[in-house]
C-alpha cells in the first residue's frame, strides 16, 4: 500500500514539473506586443520624433500632420473660446509636432511660385471689386470644381467684377499621386486660377500659404478693392458679401469675419493644436478670425502683407494672422452673418431646420459643407421657385428679441 502511494506521488510531482516547463516556454506567447517589446529592447536615451519607416519631411518647417477633412471647424471646436458653445475635446494626433524643426527652420519663409497668374486682376479695367482666395490641397479636384461652378464662379455678381484663384502647396505624398505636376499644370491652363508654391501642403504650413498669399496680392493684385479668403468646405452666398462691401470704403481698413475673442493656448501634448509655453507664453491669443471665410479690404492687405514679414511665424495660420492685425493696430469686426464654426441647432427652437435654403439665405458663409451640399444649397437658393416670405408667415422662427425684452423687464438691475 506504501509503495503504491509512493508511486502515485512520483507520477504526480512528474506531472506537476512537466506541466510547469509547459507553461514557462509558453509564456513568451501570453505577453501582450508592446510589453514584449518594452522587455527584449531597452528605451532610447533621447526620444525619436519621426519613426523609421516614416520618410522625413520634404522643404518642411513641421513635421506632418494629418490634414483637416471635410469638417474643418474640428479647428475652430477645440479653440477654448469666450463663446458659449458645446465642449468639444480636442483631437489628438497620431504623432508629435516637431517643434525643434519648426524652431530651426522658422525663419524660412520664402518659398517659389511654381504656377502664377500674373495677369488675373489686370482682366479687369481697374481692377476687381472682389477676389476669391480659397485655400486647397492639390487632391481636391472636386472641391475646386464645386467652387468653381457655384459661388466662387467668375463674372458680375449685382453688377461687381468678382475673380477667383486657388491656393496650393505641394503634395504631401509625392507617390500618392504620380502624375499630380502634369495634371495641375493642364488644370491651370484650363481655368486660369491655380497659385502653387514651393513648400509641402500641410496643416501647419497653412501660415506660408497666408504670408505668399498676401505678397502674392500685394504685387500682383494691388488693384483689387476687396478679398474673401476662406476653404474650400463653405458654403459663400457671395450676393450678401457684395451688397456688403458696396457700403465700405476699400481705401479704408476692413476685416470682418467670425471673430475669436480670449482663446487660450492648448497645453495638452497629443493635441493637433498644442502650443507650448517655451513657444508661447502668453495665455490668451489676440482677437482672429476663423479661417473658413474672412473679409478685408485692399489697404488692410497691404498693411498685412508688411506686417507679416515682421511677425514670428507661429504654426496655426489663424491665429497668426490675429498677432499681424494687432501689429498694424486694428481690430477685427465680427459679423453674425459668418458661421465658420457650422450651424448649430439650438434648444430653444428644435424647429429650426438647419440645411434650409430659407436659413442661408441671410447668412455670408457657412462652414464644413460637403461637395453635394454645397451644390445643393446653391441650386435651391438660386431656384427661381424658392419663397420664404410664405414659409416665414407658416411657421415662425423663434423670437429671440421678444424673450431678451421679457428678461430684461423682469431684471430691472442688469
Amino acid at each position: 500500500m506504501r509503495v503504491h502511494l509512493k508511486g502515485d506521488a512520483i507520477c504526480t510531482l512528474f506531472l506537476l514539473v512537466a506541466l510547469c516547463f509547459l507553461l514557462y516556454s509558453q509564456l513568451e506567447y501570453l505577453v501582450p506586443a508592446g510589453n514584449k517589446e518594452q522587455r527584449q529592447k531597452k528605451p532610447s536615451a533621447t526620444p525619436k520624433i519621426f519613426s523609421d519607416h516614416q520618410a522625413p519631411p520634404w522643404r518642411l518647417m513641421p513635421a506632418e500632420v494629418p490634414r483637416p477633412q471635410g469638417t474643418s471647424s474640428v479647428r475652430q471646436t477645440e479653440v477654448a473660446t469666450s463663446r458659449v458653445q458645446t465642449p468639444t475635446p480636442p483631437p489628438f494626433t497620431t504623432f508629435a509636432f516637431n517643434f525643434k524643426q519648426y524652431l530651426l527652420n522658422k525663419d524660412n519663409r520664402n518659398f517659389s511660385l511654381l504656377i502664377n497668374q500674373p495677369k488675373k486682376c489686370r482682366r479687369t479695367p481697374g481692377g476687381p471689386f472682389l477676389l476669391i482666395a480659397i485655400k486647397s490641397v492639390v487632391e481636391d479636384f472636386d472641391r475646386r470644381e464645386i467652387v468653381r461652378k457655384t459661388w466662387g464662379r467668375e463674372g458680375l455678381v449685382n453688377g461687381k467684377q468678382i475673380q477667383r484663384v486657388f491656393l496650393l502647396g505641394t503634395l504631401k505624398n509625392r507617390t500618392e499621386l504620380g502624375s499630380w505636376e502634369t495634371l495641375i499644370q493642364q488644370e491651370s491652363q484650363m481655368y486660369r486660377d491655380v497659385l502653387l508654391w514651393d513648400f509641402m501642403d500641410t496643416f501647419f504650413n497653412l501660415t506660408l500659404k497666408e504670408i505668399h498669399f498676401l505678397n502674392w496680392a500685394a504685387e500682383f493684385c494691388h488693384n483689387v478693392e476687396f478679398i474673401f479668403k476662406g476653404d474650400a468646405d463653405v458654403f459663400v452666398n457671395i450676393e450678401n458679401i457684395v451688397e456688403f462691401l458696396e457700403r465700405h470704403d476699400p481705401t479704408e481698413d476692413l476685416f470682418v469675419g467670425d471673430i475669436i475673442y480670449n482663446a487660450h493656448p492648448i497645453r495638452v501634448p497629443k493635441s493637433k493644436y498644442y502650443i507650448p509655453e517655451t513657444m508661447y507664453g502668453l495665455s490668451i491669443y489676440p482677437a482672429y478670425a476663423g479661417g473658413g471665410g474672412f473679409l478685408l479690404s485692399s489697404s488692410t492687405m497691404r498693411k498685412l502683407s508688411r506686417a507679416c514679414r515682421e511677425v514670428e511665424l507661429f504654426p496655426i495660420d489663424d491665429v497668426f494672422l490675429g498677432m499681424c492685425l494687432q501689429r498694424i493696430n486694428l481690430k477685427p469686426v465680427s459679423h453674425e452673418g459668418f458661421k465658420t464654426f457650422g450651424i448649430v441647432r439650438s434648444a430653444a427652437a428644435p424647429h429650426l431646420q438647419t440645411f434650409d435654403p430659407c436659413f442661408y439665405k441671410d447668412l455670408m458663409v457657412v462652414h464644413s459643407l460637403k461637395v453635394a451640399e454645397i451644390w445643393i444649397m446653391w441650386n435651391l437658393l438660386h431656384s427661381p421657385h424658392l419663397s420664404c416670405t410664405q414659409k416665414k408667415q407658416v411657421k415662425k422662427p423663434f423670437q429671440w428679441k421678444k424673450k431678451a425684452q421679457i428678461t430684461t423687464q423682469a431684471s430691472p438691475l442688469r
